[in-house]
């Protein structure tokens, strides 16, 4: 069985800006050498194979899972029954990354980054406001405003200290036949 890589998760409202974040903040990883993952959750039943391609077709008569490939990506649709674990994601797509940053999966045990923006929600603009977050899962918090954390507060521009904050946690984080 492969070692899984550390599994950070990005949570926020819908509309704060996770996706843009995590935009600025891949290519800073990657600077560091570090083969980055990422697990998007989407909050609603979503598909993402759809009617007319071949992939679809195949699928519902009857692939359990289709693998579709070209010269630049692959894509894998496997069907599933209920909602998906992060650990098991990783396990199964995601063993050859070191870290990997999961957009959204607020329920899971895994370190979170909390993404704030005061323009997102009036709750958001709230220094004071509760964190959406365990402080026992809290690794940071983003924003664009000052917030009441005990945790690190970066600047939502300031993916570079974000990311050497990670590196540095990232080389505590992963098992020690990795490092």
């Amino acid at each position: 069985m492969s070692v899984c890589p550390p599994i950070v998760c990005f949570v926020a409202r819908s509309g704060t800006g996770k996706t843009t974040f995590l935009e600025k903040l891949i290519p800073r990883l990657k600077a560091h050498g570090l083969r980055i993952g990422v697990l998007k959750h989407h909050a609603h039943a979503t598909a993402f194979d759809v009617p007319g391609k071949d992939s679809y077709r195949l699928a519902r008569a009857g692939a359990d899972t289709v693998v579709g490939s070209c010269a630049l990506q692959v894509a894998v649709f496997h069907q599933i029954a209920g909602p998906t674990d992060p650990d098991e994601l990783v396990q199964r797509y995601l063993t050859d990354v070191d870290l990997v940053l999961a957009e959204g999966f607020s329920y899971s045990r895994h370190p979170k980054i909390e993404v704030r923006r005061a323009a997102a929600s009036a709750d958001d603009a709230d220094p004071d406001r509760r964190l959406r977050s365990s402080p026992d899962d809290l690794l940071a918090v983003v924003s664009d405003h000052p917030v009441a954390a005990a945790v690190p507060v970066f600047d939502l521009e300031d993916a570079a200290g974000v990311a050497e904050f990670l590196v540095r946690w990232w080389q505590s984080a992963r098992p020690p036949a990795t490092r």
